[in-house]
């Protein structure tokens, strides 16, 4: 397959009909990318003789995408993305600092993680951390990530998954919500409000039974998308909530919250520690997940 490189637009073609895109107006495009007005206007031209098509309609003071180009804008303003996390990454990269890039759930990452990390860099001085959030998996090898934690099955293509620990889940409220010193069993919660993670609807079904209660009244209660929305609703007195014991492990060390019956729950899942295949034994990475497999056996 022949391939012109001469057929590829320039970054400031794209910026400009990404901007008057956006915009709908090539003179806002135009203040925007210190450029005059005609300038864009030549831009885009260029984009649509270099493609073929017409990338606008015109209409008095403002321009419309053609179905042409609705189809190009989000390849465009992905390639806009990439072209400026490449300059990013490599003027950070010029200083010779090493560098650790390191994929985690958004949560567990601002909870437990964080925390911990300062322990982590104050051994080794000089090195930086880049840390983005990922809840599903993806190739880490084109991503440039040296590490990803994983919560799931031990399954991730072109990568090894090394265990870290399991999921401990314990119900628990703010201290208003329940008289200190009381014990209450499965039953007694059935009466109690109840909060829910949308993502994970059968945890109160499965508490209850492994409580010996029935599980009718196990979906009543409101719901919330994130973890870090249910901790901060149960902090707020919403209800009884089912947590991860690694999530709130300052508030129950504070008090503010307290596990209301010990009855935890283990899930069928568990966290990983993901390391690309193909990566040196002697790479940052290794040397962060097996940092990571300590901190958790100290704990």
């Amino acid at each position: 397959m022949n391939f012109n490189r001469a057929s590829i637009p320039d970054l400031a073609v794209l910026q400009a009909f990404e901007a008057a895109a956006r915009h709908g107006n090539f003179t806002k495009a135009a203040a925007e990318l210190h450029l005059t007005q005609s300038a864009v206007s030549r831009q885009v031209r260029t984009l649509e003789v270099l493609l073929g098509v017409p990338l606008f309609e015109r209409s008095r003071q403002r321009v419309h995408l053609s179905v042409a180009g609705r189809q190009i804008l989000p390849s465009v303003q992905r390639l806009l993305v990439q072209s400026e996390e490449l300059v990013v990454k490599a003027r950070s990269a010029g200083d010779g600092s090493a560098r650790l890039s390191i994929a985690s759930l958004p949560t567990f990452c601002n909870r437990w993680l964080m925390p911990r990390l300062p322990q982590f860099l104050a051994a080794r001085p000089g090195l930086t951390v880049e840390m983005t959030s990922r809840s599903a998996p993806f190739d880490l090898q084109d991503a440039n990530v040296d590490l990803a934690i994983h919560f799931g099955q031990p399954t991730w293509a072109n990568a090894t998954c090394t265990y870290l620990c399991s999921e401990v889940i314990l119900p628990v409220a703010a201290p208003a919500l329940v008289r200190r010193g009381d014990v209450l069993g499965a039953a007694d919660l059935l009466s109690v409000p109840l909060l829910h993670l949308a993502t994970r609807p059968t945890l109160w079904a499965e508490w209850f039974r492994l409580g010996g209660a029935g599980d009718e009244s196990a979906y009543r209660g409101s719901r919330f998308d994130q973890f870090s929305t249910v901790i901060e609703a149960v902090l707020g007195g919403l209800g009884v909530a089912l947590l991860p014991s690694y999530l709130i492990e300052s508030e129950l060390a504070s008090g503010a919250l307290v596990v209301i019956h010990d009855l935890p729950l283990t899930t069928d899942n568990s966290y990983y520690v993901v390391l690309p295949d193909g990566r040196s034994q002697r790479s940052l990475g290794l040397d962060f997940q097996q940092w990571l497999i300590g901190q958790v056996r100290r704990d």
